[in-house]
């Protein structure tokens, strides 16, 4: 004799329904029938002689909620309730459906309910300790966690949640008590005295705080941590002279001991000793036993001081000259002076010299490596960024920038196949993170160049490409429905796409000429004449090609001395233009 919803769920797998939360309240004998189809909605007429009332709707409730219909799940949970006001199993559900509706109060009003039918029930007192954290009752969170705990001694996570709990409300009293608990299960430790400590001095118990830590340095007398532990205790509760006694007495043991050297730097500091600070902290960033990311906080910390006051750089930059002067595990160091010089604003070549050293230590930091890379682009250094982007492949084969800067500086010094070869390269290290800028990019330039080698299809393939990953660049638009529309091929795509490039920068002389002549080689002459004219109103360099064009659509629009005029200027600008001398001479527009 089992409960019916148990043994669905157990035989089933799939309701979802907590098997530890259900009261055992009715048993009945199962027929053999009813295990088939069990997920269908049941026929309650059927089992009405066999179960009673609640579990039927109950049943059914979480049928509905295993196929998603919440409607019909929440609807049956209420009428349980009305059956059986005392169904704590009922109230747990509906909690988490208000919860969904946003109706806090309410999902807290259910909680509460099946907490206090089902005390036993640790499932539904962590969703109510959940529910009053998340409102920061913290005082009504511990309260249930007591209760939890006493149900569950081994939960020590509880008694974890139940400190934290308490010293949120500073109810030290309890916290301490909480850190008893901890120290019979598992015994003293210097996590749970240092705390223990810390709370009585918030406390205000002063002598308890330091007599904790005392008695942990006195357990372990051979221990210079401990000890040291205990100077900061006495340091932090104003008895500095005990304090500066300990710390002199491990100095005099281990004088390059770590902790102890930063706790007598911040009392300097704390004391105005600005030549004694000084000092210890040169010390110990100096010392090889500082562990790099102490140092790194150090310095992070002199920064902030110098700062505040004034900014005087001097300081800190012969400290970091002197650290970089040691020999380096790891260029964390050299990178916080690189970046601390940027933010003083030193010269590029000071910068530059310390992210050589970055590199260096660290062949493959390609952070470093591309900001030396941008310093060589602002400079018109072609060569340096060939150069670090070609030493950034060996190390850094993933980064893309590093293509896309060579391909751009090989395109700039004119050596195309290099160039091409570049972006190829690159595009193999495209993924679906890299950026849709640089890609598309990459795709405008190999386009560009693929077809001044006269490979038009894998040109037109590259801006199909380029447009895929940012279909609003303008330059791509541009060089792509001008190409078209020399080969007369889909001009009604190419005007398209050059409008789009005209909506973005309306007063630009080269794409109101491409928009134009898109239109003359669609024989739409009348419109392609407003255009050009724009086009020379706009051309500040009085472009050779614009002023051709502009000849050959005034010649189509029947202004043959117009016509002319422009082609002679042209002339001037592309003297070895023949096919420009022949129109001149035959004064008509002729094919190229």
């Amino acid at each position: 004799m089992i409960r019916l919803v148990v043994l669905l769920v157990a035989v089933c797998g799939c309701l979802g329904v907590n098997a530890q939360a259900q009261n055992s309240r009715v048993q009945v004998d199962l027929p053999s029938q009813l295990f088939e189809n069990v997920t269908d909605k049941f026929d309650l007429s059927t089992l009405s002689s066999q179960v009673n009332e609640f579990d039927s709707f109950f049943l059914e409730a979480m049928v509905q909620r295993q196929k998603g219909n919440n409607d019909a799940a929440f609807d049956l949970l209420r009428h349980c309730i009305e059956i059986n006001p005392e169904a704590s199993e009922a109230y747990y559900y509906l909690s988490q459906y208000y919860t969904l509706l946003k109706d806090n109060d309410k999902a807290m009003e259910m909680v509460q309910r099946a907490a206090e039918l089902s005390p036993d029930e640790v499932t539904y007192q962590e969703t109510l300790m959940d529910a009053y954290i998340s409102r920061r009752d913290y005082k009504k969170a511990a309260a249930v966690g007591e209760v939890i705990y006493d149900r569950h001694k081994d939960r020590e996570d509880i008694l974890e949640l139940l400190l934290r709990l308490y010293s949120q409300v500073e109810d030290y009293d309890s916290a301490i008590g909480i850190l008893n608990r901890l120290e019979t299960i598992n015994g003293k430790s210097e996590r749970l005295s240092y705390t223990k400590s810390e709370i009585y001095s918030r406390k205000g118990d002063k002598e308890a705080a330091i007599a904790e830590m005392k008695g942990l340095s006195e357990r372990y007398p051979n221990d210079m941590g401990y000890l040291a532990m205990y100077g900061d205790m006495l340091m932090m509760n104003n008895q500095t002279e005990q304090a500066l006694d300990i710390y002199r007495r491990i100095l005099q043991e281990e004088p390059r001991n770590v902790r102890t050297l930063v706790s007598m730097l911040n009392y300097y500091r704390e004391a105005g000793d600005s030549v004694a600070a000084d000092t210890t902290l040169e010390g110990l960033l100096l010392n090889p036993d500082v562990p790099t990311e102490q140092k790194m906080t150090l310095m992070r910390q002199e920064v902030m001081r110098s700062e505040e006051l004034g900014g005087d750089s001097t300081r800190v930059l012969a400290l970091f000259a002197k650290m970089l002067a040691q020999p380096q595990e790891d260029a964390d160091i050299a990178t916080l002076c690189a970046a601390y010089m940027g933010l003083k604003e030193m010269p590029r070549d000071s910068i530059a010299r310390v992210l050589e050293q970055v590199l260096e230590i660290e062949p493959d930091n390609a952070g470093a490596r591309l900001q030396l890379v941008s310093y060589a682009w602002n400079d018109d250094d072609n060569d340096r960024v060939i150069s670090l982007c070609q030493e950034a492949r060996e190390y850094n084969p993933e980064e893309m920038a590093f293509y896309y800067y060579q391909g751009m500086a090989y395109y700039k010094k004119n050596e195309k196949d290099q160039a091409l070869s570049a972006f190829q390269n690159g595009i193999g290290v495209i993924n679906d993170d890299s950026n849709p800028e640089i890609v598309s990019d990459f795709y405008a330039i190999m386009g560009d160049l693929l077809h001044q080698k006269g490979l038009a299809r894998e040109a037109f393939e590259a801006y199909d490409s380029c447009l895929q990953w940012k279909d609003d660049n303008i330059m791509c638009l541009n060089n792509y429905a001008y190409y078209l529309s020399e080969r007369g091929e889909q001009l009604e795509r190419a005007e398209q796409m050059s409008f789009r490039t005209l909506k973005a920068d309306p007063k630009n002389a080269t794409y109101l000429d491409t928009y134009a002549w898109i239109l003359f080689m669609q024989k739409r002459y009348a419109e392609a004449k407003v255009y050009i004219e724009q086009a020379l109103q706009n051309d500040s360099d009085v472009s050779a090609v614009i002023v051709e064009h502009a000849g050959d659509i005034y010649i189509m629009n029947k202004e043959p001395e117009r016509a002319l005029e422009l082609w002679r200027q042209a002339q001037q600008a592309d003297s070895g233009n023949k096919i420009l001398a022949r129109k001149i001479k035959l004064k008509k527009y002729i094919k190229q």
